[in-house]
Parts: structure tokens; C-alpha cells; sequence
């Protein structure tokens, strides 16, 4: 019995020295601040139910890490939630793209494979919840035949870079409430 006490004692010790309760709490954290947001589901139409998660699914050797939502070329997409766009991009791999950091500067949310743009969106333009960005395409290495958002969310770190955080899987988070 003793022995098993303390080979607890000694697991409680070596969690607390890896790190892996702050990792727990942090997870938790994001997932309360962004559970309170009440995130749009960034494409106009599109319903809770009709979302597919794909967060943790294989794209050739490494993982997804967002969620593509299909819909047809040239819907409306829109912020999921309030923040100013910080960077529009055209990549090989998510074609026209946009970065939107949310106000508090803590997440940064990314759509990827536009169509085109909104008119007047711009770096720096602050976008309210529901605002138009821009619509779904095809641009980058998206296939023709199957227009979608790839809609990302990643926790930025201290530099708060716009091409690099923490992904966190946005499906738990999105809603089709109150568009």
C-alpha cells in the first residue's frame, strides 16, 4: 500500500514538473474565452448540423488542424467573431487568405481558399461578428470541383505573429445562432 502511495505522490510530482497541469489549464482557459465568444459559423447558410470535424485528419503527413466547410463558389463568408484583420495573403497552399486577430489579441482566426474579397476589406479594418470578408472558392491548392473554407483557429504566442500560434480544433466553438 505504502508503495503505492508513493509511486502516486511521485506521478502527481512528475506531471507538475513537465508542465502538463499549465497545458491542461491553458486548453481549458482558451476553450472557456472562446466558448463565450459564440463564433459564427463563418460561411453564410451553413448549419451546426452540416459541419463535419476534420481538425485531426491526415492531409499527407501531417494533420489537418481546421475544418473545411463546403459550400457553393461564391457564398458569402463572414467574421466569426469581432476583430481587426492583421494580414491578407496569397499562399500556394490556402490560395487568398485572411488572418483576423481577435480583440483581445489572444487568437487569430483564418480563412483560407477565397474566391475574392470583400469589397473594402483591408489590413488593419476592424470586422464585427457577421461581417462580410470575403466568399468561398478554390484559390490555392483547394480543388476546383469542391469550393470550401478552411477555417482555422490557433492560440498566438507572445510575438503574436499572424503565421503561427496553437491550433485549436474551432469546431466545438462555432454556431449558427443569431446570424
Amino acid at each position: 500500500m505504502v508503495r503505492h502511495i508513493t509511486f502516486f505522490v511521485a506521478s502527481i510530482f512528475t506531471f507538475i514538473a513537465v508542465g502538463v497541469p499549465a497545458e491542461n489549464e491553458t486548453a481549458a482557459a482558451d476553450a472557456q474565452l472562446l466558448a463565450a465568444r459564440r463564433l459564427l459559423i463563418p460561411v453564410v447558410g451553413v448549419t451546426r448540423a452540416s459541419l463535419r470535424d476534420s481538425f485531426d485528419e491526415r492531409r499527407g503527413a501531417s494533420r489537418h488542424e481546421a475544418i473545411d466547410i463546403p459550400a457553393p463558389r461564391g457564398t458569402p463568408v463572414v467574421a466569426a467573431g469581432d476583430g481587426r484583420v492583421v494580414k491578407l495573403f496569397k499562399s500556394v497552399p490556402g490560395g487568398l487568405t485572411v488572418y483576423q486577430f481577435d480583440t483581445d489579441e489572444k487568437f487569430a482566426y483564418y480563412y483560407a481558399h477565397l474566391d475574392r474579397y470583400a469589397e473594402g476589406l483591408g489590413e488593419g479594418k476592424l470586422l464585427k461578428r457577421g461581417e462580410r470578408l470575403g466568399y468561398v472558392g478554390s484559390t490555392g491548392n483547394a480543388s476546383s470541383a469542391a469550393p470550401h473554407l478552411h477555417f482555422a483557429i490557433f492560440r498566438l504566442g507572445p510575438d503574436t505573429s499572424w503565421w503561427k500560434g496553437a491550433p485549436i480544433n474551432p469546431y466545438p466553438f462555432l454556431n449558427d445562432a443569431m446570424r
